[in-house]
């Protein structure tokens, strides 16, 4: 079902770095209307509500797919939401209409955000699927508010309505038991989770468009399995299975393969005739399958060492991201599912495509505040999902995980803790306290 973008009107709360606006971001010099003077009413209009869209033209090759057609699409879904639930074998649940009405639920909510929801930084292959992924981490968020006020008895035996083969304790199983360097273990290392470690951190790469960043938090990442190995057992590694295969091999060819096709999309040109206008099949189907690749392309510069602002925002992506690797492996182990299984495959790939937008929006934040005055909509809800998740695994952690963190952990961590603080003391500090001193240098008496 097709949808129109946000007219241009219903402006956004972001908009993309590269491009000027010649609209005023916080109202210029006007002055403040007063109401009831001369018979005029006040103006009351937020500011953020001046500012330009993040795509003031949109890519409307293929007008059809640009129009509102909401109460079509109104009209399509209540049409299909009677014949289900008026007919009683339509789906394999038969007579038993219960779980049918969660997915009509579900849907008709979808739908609501892909007709209704603000348009985020992305328009390919149309807003309404980036509204669609906003909805899903709204849907999201919302089942990890209620599991929240859930024991985690009651949570385990709840993921049997989901899949009933859930609900066993799972096997705890250690990658450590033999650290030999020889064939044999090097090939029984080599597994599925090789090519899941490299299409990891491929999507990794697409986010953080930053090599540096990605090494980072590769590193931080191993770092904090060694530290967590005494509560997830899963976690205990060969050291060559650590540093080896997947921080140089799986780590760094996911990071590399992202960062080219990320060079490929900055790079790539960009033919905008429209559809009509393009002749022959074959220029066609060419313009029908750069829908799915992005309108255009924005580098991220962290500036890490720039400002104090931006160490700060690198340091807490780094630590959201860590969050975001994480919980998957507590909450699996929590409630007793496989790594392999649909939900967490689903969770993973639902958070990548959440991250994306999400990012954007937090970068443009951060490095455009003129124009972005407040953050977006797509790095708020997976914020609020990440620390959701924090709270649910700290709540239903309590009496799971008896084993006291090592002390090497603890120094290791505080250590660690501590060169964070001292860097920006050292690299801003002086700086600051120069520009302090001149600020507020006193000025010698004239005689």
């Amino acid at each position: 079902m097709t949808t129109g973008a946000t007219p241009i009107a219903d402006l956004s709360v972001t908009s993309p770095g590269e491009e000027e606006s010649d609209v005023p971001v916080h109202g210029g010099n006007e002055t403040e209307p007063h109401p009831g003077v001369d018979g005029q009413p006040a103006d009351r209009t937020e500011s953020y509500t001046r500012i330009t869209p993040f795509q003031e033209k949109l890519d409307t090759s293929v007008e059809f797919f640009y129009r509102p057609l909401t109460l079509t699409a109104l009209s399509c879904g209540l049409v299909v939401l009677a014949y289900v639930a008026m007919t009683q074998d339509v789906l394999e649940e038969g007579r038993d209409k219960r779980r049918v009405g969660i997915y009509a639920a579900i849907a008709s909510f979808l739908a609501f955000s892909m007709l209704q929801f603000r348009d985020g930084p992305f328009i390919r292959p149309h807003p309404a699927f980036w509204r669609i992924v906003l909805g899903i981490n709204l849907l999201y968020e919302l089942g990890m508010v209620f599991l929240l006020f859930q024991d985690l008895p009651t949570a385990r035996h709840m993921m049997t309505y989901i899949d009933s083969s859930l609900g066993k304790p799972l096997p705890e199983k250690s990658y450590a038991e033999d650290c030999a360097v020889n064939a044999k273990n090097l090939w029984n290392a080599i597994d599925i989770f090789c090519l899941a470690h490299a299409l990891g951190w491929f999507g990794k790469a697409m986010i953080l468009r930053d090599y540096w960043f990605c090494w980072i938090l590769s590193i931080a990442f191993e770092l904090a399995e060694y530290s967590l190995q005494h509560q997830l057992p899963n976690f205990a590694e060969c050291w060559w299975d650590h540093w080896v295969l997947d921080v140089l091999i799986c780590n760094w060819l996911g990071t590399y393969l992202g960062m080219k096709v990320c060079q490929y999309f900055h790079v790539k040109p960009y033919e905008w005739r429209g559809f009509r206008q393009t002749k022959g099949l074959r220029s066609k189907a060419k313009r029908v399958l750069s829908q799915f690749s992005p309108h255009d392309f924005t580098d991220f510069k962290w500036g890490t060492a720039t400002s104090f602002l931006h160490y700060v925002t690198v340091v807490l992506l780094l630590a959201v991201f860590l969050a975001a690797e994480l919980n998957p492996f507590y909450l699996k182990s929590l409630l007793w599912m496989e790594p392999d299984h649909p939900m967490i495959i689903g969770r993973l790939a639902g958070v990548f495509l959440c991250a994306l937008p999400a990012v954007r929006e937090l970068f443009q934040y951060i490095n455009d505040p003129r124009r972005a005055v407040r953050m977006g909509q797509h790095v708020w809800l997976l914020l609020a999902t990440i620390i959701t998740e924090l709270l649910v695994i700290t709540k239903w952690s309590q009496g799971q995980f008896p084993e006291p963190l090592p002390s090497k952990v603890k120094w290791g961590w505080s250590f660690g803790a501590a060169l964070l603080v001292l860097y920006p003391a050292v690299q801003f500090g002086p700086s600051a306290a120069r520009r302090y001193l001149r600020k507020h240098k006193r000025r010698p008496k004239a005689a």
